[in-house]
């Protein structure tokens, strides 16, 4: 089966997800020219991944599904942009032997079945002193609805972990949290929860 997760991806713009703001309006990537950033799990039509390197980045990117990395590659094509690619597990890092990365990006890639303190691990060993890990996910309380439907259908933390565990893996893995967004659907501006949680964490320690 295809992943279909973020078709609505804007090329123009760092994307967190389909019917939420991007980077263009949230800031908080950065300027990105000259730098190394690496996108685990490849997210859109145009992947986040291919956004960096046309905005003059070092782009890698990392994916477990060869389809995936078959689409993301001809993307950079049409982009006339050159990205380094790698299939494997998004904690799979060892291609990566010194902390070099200046932001590590990873947008609706991590749910209830990740891993996430290997991961948190991984991404701390290879990103430089103080550089930022970017990550957006379903946000845990909306994923205790089914769509529109206001009424609970399952318990928090359930589905997903919760932004407590989050924040815990993020120290643990000697992360420091320095912007969080509860990002709403930008046409259900009055939506009962938030849809999309949005984290930059800063790398403490060498």
């Amino acid at each position: 089966m295809s992943d279909t997760r973020g078709l609505q991806s804007d090329s123009r713009s760092i994307s967190f997800g389909s019917s939420v703001f991007g980077d263009d309006e949230l800031r908080i990537c950065g300027d990105l020219k000259g730098k190394r950033v690496l996108e685990l799990g490849l997210y859109g039509t145009v992947p986040n991944c291919v956004t960096v390197a046309a905005s003059g980045a070092k782009a890698i990117a990392i994916d477990s599904s060869s389809d995936n990395i078959a689409r993301a590659r001809h993307a950079a094509q049409n982009a006339e942009v050159v990205v380094e690619f790698h299939q494997g597990d998004l904690a799979d890092l060892g291609f990566i032997l010194s902390p070099n990365i200046d932001l590590a990006l990873c947008v609706h890639h991590i749910d209830s079945d990740t891993d996430i303190a290997r991961l948190f691990r991984q991404v701390h060993r290879v990103l430089k002193p103080e550089a930022g890990f970017v990550f957006a996910v379903t946000h845990p309380m909306s994923a205790i609805f089914d769509g529109n439907d206001a009424t609970a259908r399952r318990r928090y933390g359930d589905a997903t972990p919760t932004i407590g565990e989050y924040a815990m893996a993020l120290q643990r893995a000697n992360f420091t949290i320095d912007v969080m967004y509860e990002l709403t659907p930008i046409h259900q501006p009055h939506a009962v929860t938030p849809t999309v949680l949005v984290v930059r964490a800063r790398k403490l320690g060498s």
